[in-house]
């Protein structure tokens, strides 16, 4: 299972067959779990929409959609506003994502 840190993750551009569609601004979590539900992007065009977690692919230096069509606008996103909780809010420092979208605190060094 591959790691990697939430901060790094939210750094990289969101795009589709290589065109940049937008930049991830914040990431949203279930309410009863520590399992990330997506992202919201802020997308070229200044708007911002969700962006479903099961339909990207963590590249090495992207965040890859098949479809721009996965990106959703902010009146059909209402569910994933009510079911989720913004990752400021989870009182993690710097978390690290799996592949399944599950959230874990780093481990020390020490």
């Amino acid at each position: 299972m591959a790691v990697r840190a939430v901060s790094e993750v939210l750094s990289l551009p969101v795009r589709t067959n290589g065109i940049q569609l937008g930049t991830p601004v914040g990431a949203l979590l279930d309410v009863s779990a520590d399992r990330l539900l997506g992202f919201e992007v802020l997308c070229g065009d200044g708007a911002r929409r969700f962006l479903p977690f099961a339909v990207v692919r963590l590249g090495t230096d992207e965040i890859v959609l098949e479809s721009a069509l996965t990106l959703m606008d902010e009146g059909d996103t209402e569910y994933y506003r009510r079911n989720s909780r913004p990752l400021a809010e989870a009182g993690y420092d710097d978390p690290w994502l799996d592949d399944d979208g599950g959230l874990h605190q780093p481990l020390s060094a020490a």
